[in-house]
């Protein structure tokens, strides 16, 4: 299934991905390849499938939640770079630039 350059580029900002020309050919050719593949899911009869969320039953391998005693502020911050009273003290974020 073929793909068109409108559409790469548009998937290309969705992604914030700034290409060059070869690289706008190349994803094409590698989108239209994968939509290709998903659209042979289309030629399969799936009337008696039922719609599933997941192949396998899922199973929880987690216990019961217990509640219990935290660990102390000093254990929890022993091995921190910076600290600031009980809390961990990091670099300001820095601001993202939206293309």
């Amino acid at each position: 299934m073929a793909i068109s350059r409108d559409d790469v580029l548009h998937v290309a900002k969705l992604a914030r991905l700034a290409l060059t020309e070869d690289e706008v050919a190349r994803l094409g050719e590698q989108l239209g390849a994968i939509l290709e593949a998903v659209g042979k899911v289309s030629e399969l009869e799936l009337d008696d499938v039922p719609p599933t969320s997941h192949p396998l039953d899922l199973v929880n391998v987690w216990g019961e939640d217990e509640p219990r005693p935290s660990l102390p502020a000093d254990d929890a911050l022993a091995n921190a770079p910076e600290r600031d009273g009980d809390f961990f003290r990091v670099p300001p974020a820095a601001a993202v630039e939206t293309p």
